[in-house]
């Protein structure tokens, strides 16, 4: 494209003789052009934004005569192409539950972002077909169905031009749109800084390919919900507690092939050695050290988080990755309790392994679902809380057994970094997401300071 700043405007001409008869002429360096209109207020108009381009000192594209400003936003991709481009470079790279997320914000983004138009389709519908057939690269070559055809139709010609967002007030209006539920209510703060933060990288990936100038969403001032990082200490259950939840998971199911009874020492490995779910799921019987007395240890190094098959490479519904935030490969070494080394014992004795070595199976031998151990959860708890501690937050879930142990470990004075490598956290992250959770020390510290203070 060659510019130029040389650009110099007639008046408006008439042709009587036409049907389009007021003209709008300029030149471009040594180029006419020309553009004709019934009304003599538009060409008024279409001159005026011409000759405001040019006292604004942007360049004018010679070939077209178009300012360059003009011209970028005519070539401009759609949101729904360059979602599709964006998702289709990240797709490969990206986990499977990242994938599910990018695809997320993009369609809430992607269903409000698009031109009026008659036959406009319910934002629930633009947004389901976004999200189930236009976005996820391997979903496009399948066929749609006669309704959903429509939609996707509809969206290919209304959705807008990306380079409508290098507009502040257009950016500020789609920040509005992820921060809302469907029903007009506000969305999560978790929710909204996931989203935008979607929409941010797909425009920080705009620029980079030079499609905008800047990205918008660093110049739009809007307060963004408080997001509470810390956890709760109401969910925190104590050492008795924890055994007799436990404990209630052995009477969960005892007519039903012993469902609790074979996820008591799954519960046991969150609680003991503060892995995450998806971390004891991959778990083997090669990963682990268990002597007849003593300490034992778990190698952890792997993550079977549930995905769902969409968003998978392998179609399963579990993904299988590497352990949150470290490198490929890399392993976390936990000592565990002799109690936990006895539990787990026991379970291999009584339960054996699945094929591929795995300590905790379904009964068909895949993966345990994240549904059927948060129902035996949820039962066990009904068997070992009182009323009031049921209705209460309380180890509310499975992965506040992770909690607790973090908690434990803290408040019984291991060092944060000592605590930090066996929970896989940074010592930053740790002592900020569980600084409400630290206990008991109060006392103690009062006293020092009375002793300083005579």
């Amino acid at each position: 494209m060659r510019t130029t700043f040389n650009v110099r405007f007639w008046e408006i001409q008439l042709k009587k003789n036409r049907r389009r008869k007021y003209g709008v002429r300029w030149i471009t360096d040594d180029r006419e052009h020309s553009a004709w209109f019934e009304i003599k207020a538009q060409a008024s108009s279409r001159r005026s934004e011409l000759m405001q381009a040019a006292r604004r000192g942007e360049g004018f594209d010679v070939e077209t005569g178009l300012p360059v400003s003009e011209l970028k936003r005519r070539n401009s991709l759609s949101f729904l192409e360059f979602a599709q481009f964006y998702m289709e470079v990240k797709w490969p790279s990206a986990a499977a539950k990242t994938r599910e997320s990018t695809v997320d914000g993009l369609a809430t983004a992607g269903a409000a972002f698009v031109l009026d138009g008659v036959g406009r389709p319910a934002y629930a519908d633009l947004r389901r077909v976004l999200r189930t057939h236009l976005l996820p690269p391997p979903a496009r070559a399948q066929e749609l169905p006669g309704a959903d055809r429509d939609v996707a139709e509809w969206l290919a010609r209304r959705s807008r031009s990306l380079i409508d967002l290098a507009d502040l007030g257009t950016a500020r209006e789609l920040l509005d749109v992820i921060s809302t539920k469907i029903d007009g209510g506000q969305v999560a703060a978790s929710t909204y800084r996931r989203k935008r933060a979607v929409l941010f990288n797909l425009l920080s990936y705009a620029v980079e390919r030079e499609l905008l100038p800047d990205n918008p969403l660093d110049k739009v001032k809007r307060a963004a919900p408080k997001l509470v990082e810390q956890v709760d200490p109401r969910v925190v259950a104590n050492p008795r507690q924890v055994r007799e939840l436990l404990t209630g998971v052995t009477y969960v199911g005892r007519r039903n092939r012993e469902r609790g009874a074979h996820l008591e020492a799954f519960f046991a490995t969150l609680y003991y050695s503060a892995a995450r779910p998806a971390e004891a799921l991959a778990l083997r019987e090669g990963d682990c050290k268990l002597p007849e007395s003593g300490w034992g240890e778990l190698a952890l190094g792997e993550s079977r988080p549930a995905a769902g098959k969409r968003w998978t490479d392998s179609g399963e519904v579990h993904d299988r990755r590497g352990l949150k935030h470290r490198a490929t490969n890399d392993l976390r070494y936990v000592p565990i309790p002799p109690v936990l080394v006895a539990l787990l014992r026991a379970h291999l004795d009584r339960y054996g392994t699945a094929a591929d070595g795995r300590l905790f199976r379904a009964p068909g031998g895949g993966m345990v679902s994240s549904s059927t151990y948060s129902r035996v959860w949820a039962e066990a708890r009904t068997y070992a809380l009182p009323p009031d501690r049921v209705a209460s937050p309380l180890a509310g879930r499975p992965y506040d057994l992770r909690h607790a142990a973090v908690s434990l470990w803290l408040n019984a004075g291991v060092p944060a970094t000592e605590v930090a490598a066996r929970a896989g956290h940074s010592v930053d992250v740790l002592l900020k997401v569980y600084a409400k959770c630290v206990d008991g020390q109060r006392d103690s510290l009062n006293s020092r300071i009375d002793g300083v203070l005579g």
